[in-house]
């Protein structure tokens, strides 16, 4: 198999991006992924990051570049989670990701670094590392209304993503506000 086969696999189920870190772990030398870019194989998206030049679109896009601009140890936060899913309206010009790295990349305009909070649960959706929505509704506090939140949470447990025990914590949280 050649490199490219090798990066393909990897990539396929990454939403078509590979990172130098991927490559790596692979055993493939990052110059690899320098020189199949280079070949019009493979289109770099920022530092370390590339994503196969043939590649099937998909809404989660966004998202999954975001998240892998920042790392293997970012993740989509808060009001993006509720983005992604569906379960509310929100602002697609802003991508809410957490990492505990500091961040010295350049980064596109409307993503936005948070710290992780102490009590984030980490899960996927998707495929995409994301808080859990549960956590996700408490950090978009921040950032939405609480009318919004209740509208998403309700959104969120009719589609599963939420146990009626989580809805009920919520919406009084929401409620005693």
């Amino acid at each position: 198999m050649s490199y490219y086969d090798d990066i393909y696999e990897i990539a396929v189920d990454n939403y078509y991006l590979i990172s130098t870190e991927d490559a790596t772990e692979a055993g493939i030398p990052p110059v690899e992924l320098a020189k199949l870019a280079h070949r019009g194989k493979l289109e770099n998206i920022s530092r370390g990051l590339y994503r196969l030049t043939r590649y099937v679109p998909s809404d989660y896009d966004p998202y999954a570049i975001a998240v892998a601009r920042l790392g293997s140890r970012a993740y989509l936060y808060g009001e993006s989670v509720i983005g992604m899913l569906d379960l509310a309206p929100t602002d697609p010009s802003r991508i809410f990701v957490a990492t505990p790295a500091r961040t010295r990349r350049k980064l596109s305009p409307g993503i936005r670094v948070k710290k992780p909070g102490k009590k984030d649960v980490v899960t996927r959706y998707e495929g995409i590392p994301s808080q859990n929505v549960a956590t996700a509704i408490r950090a978009a506090r921040q950032t939405m209304m609480d009318e919004r939140l209740l509208a998403a949470a309700k959104e969120a447990k009719a589609k599963g993503y939420l146990t009626t025990q989580e809805y009920e914590e919520l919406k009084r949280e929401m409620e005693w506000r």
